[in-house]
């Protein structure tokens, strides 16, 4: 068994059959990505049960600004795990390990400058979220915690999961997400209602965010340690600094991860803020359905994090074979678990928002926003699926132009037409009509700029 491991991890990238070495890669992944989802709604599922719409609203509203801590550690890690991949493809080892240590570094600064941004220009930002009269309170509370305060171990933690994947642990990538997950579910209701004095909920919230990540980023760190200063992933900086290239390289792909990832969620905050002219109710319920909606597409993207560094080494390695196999079967099982999802949330979207809703007029638009959102599914996966695959290639630029397309020429513009045409529910019906073109473009932009081995 010992040797099972020690193989799995060795050669998960070169000898393992195709579906073993995804599975190996890809269940962590897709498990700490729906831990990571639960973890995000079990806040809003202790704050629903205070029956207080108004602070439903606020974590909804700040959902997106925690999201851009997440695309700030995209920036090194997708784009220093990517090159990583590539490099020990190529047998270059010693430059795999001054990446890592840069795209370490690289992380823990810009999540610094961040979480001050953030901490200075609190009110402006909040006014801009459309935060309320009813709601600020609560969204500052909850940002002073999840952000100002934890974004730096938000970011390291998962800079560190990427760069984990990237050499082929990602058990150890998932273990350190679903740590910190599970320990944010298990002490939300201590200090929402145990802790903190009625009134208080989302700050409660808050603090357990803020230390569970703190404690899933030192579970990295120690294993880290017990790695020691061989392994490929080092804090060290005595082993220097990698080649000019090699930093550009990191920038060139996680600069495309950093921008998909921010336009994603402007494309919420913007929801979020044409909704707020239907009222805090309509907002409350778009919030839930936003959150929701987001088990398949953490499921995909899972998918997605698990297959990027398959591919990305073998591509290096021109095993043309090994990476169309590992696309083939990584894309089919999206797609599968993608149509899976649609029919449940059909039959079952108001049993699911019924979960985190209790007023009958929220209820009735979340669960009717829901069944509207979910066919979007399998095409928003196809969309992020092409990124991730240009991200593996090498091919920054391409991510790039895809991810700026997806959102700023055809998500964004496409809410503000259907909202001036159709209202509350154009807003809603915006994603599934963007994504089919989008989804096009996509298919052509690959057959046509794919790497040729």
């Amino acid at each position: 068994m010992e040797e099972l491991k020690k193989t799995s991890r060795e050669d998960v990238f070169r000898s393992l059959p195709v579906p073993e070495a995804l599975r190996v890669m890809v269940v962590p992944a897709i498990t700490s990505q729906l831990i990571v989802l639960i973890y995000n709604m079990a806040d809003t599922f202790y704050v629903g049960q205070t029956h207080n719409p108004y602070m439903v609203a606020a974590t909804s509203l700040i959902l997106p600004v925690f999201n851009i801590t997440l695309c700030l550690a995209g920036l090194a890690g997708i784009g220093g795990g990517a090159l990583i991949s590539r490099l020990l493809g190529q047998d270059r080892e010693e430059e795999a390990r001054r990446v890592g240590t840069f795209s370490l570094y690289l992380g823990g600064l810009i999540a610094a400058l961040f979480a001050l941004g953030m901490g200075l220009f609190m009110e402006p930002v909040l006014g801009l979220l459309g935060a309320g009269e009813n709601t600020c309170v609560y969204a500052r509370q909850y940002a002073l915690c999840v952000i100002v305060t934890g974004g730096i171990p938000t970011v390291l933690s998962n800079v560190l999961a990427n760069l984990f994947r990237s050499i082929g642990r990602s058990r150890e990538a998932g273990i350190g997400i679903i740590l910190g997950g599970v320990l944010n579910i298990a002490l939300d209701p201590l200090f929402m209602f145990v802790l903190m004095p009625d009134g208080l909920e989302v700050l409660g919230a808050g603090i357990a965010t803020c230390l569970s990540n703190c404690l899933g980023c030192l579970f990295f760190l120690l294993v880290l340690a017990r790695m020691g200063r061989g392994c490929v992933i080092t804090f060290h900086p005595g082993v220097g600094l990698p080649r000019r290239q090699s930093m550009a390289a990191v920038f060139a792909v996680g600069i495309p991860s950093a921008v998909a990832t921010f336009l994603f969620d402007l494309d919420y905050v913007i929801i979020d803020k044409l909704m707020v002219s239907y009222g805090d109710l309509a907002l409350a319920a778009v919030g839930v359905v936003l959150k929701v909606e987001r088990f398949p597409l953490n499921v995909g993207v899972g998918i997605c994090q698990g297959m990027l560094p398959l591919v990305a080494y073998n591509c290096a390695a021109g095993n043309r074979q090994r990476t169309d196999g590992t696309i083939r079967l990584a894309r089919t099982l999206g797609l599968v678990i993608a149509a899976v999802s649609v029919v449940l949330y059909e039959l079952f979207a108001r049993q699911l928002t019924g979960l985190f809703l209790s007023d009958p007029q929220t209820l009735e638009m979340a669960a009717r926003f829901l069944q509207i959102r979910v066919l979007a599914t399998p095409l928003m996966f196809l969309s992020f699926f092409t990124v991730y695959l240009f991200q593996a290639f090498g091919k920054g630029q391409i991510s790039l132009f895809l991810g700026m397309t997806r959102w700023l020429v055809l998500n964004i513009p496409m809410l503000f037409l259907l909202n001036r045409l159709f209202g509350m529910y154009g807003l809603v019906w915006a994603q599934v009509t963007a994504d089919a073109l989008n989804v096009a473009l996509s298919f052509w932009i690959y057959h046509r700029f794919r790497p040729r081995f």
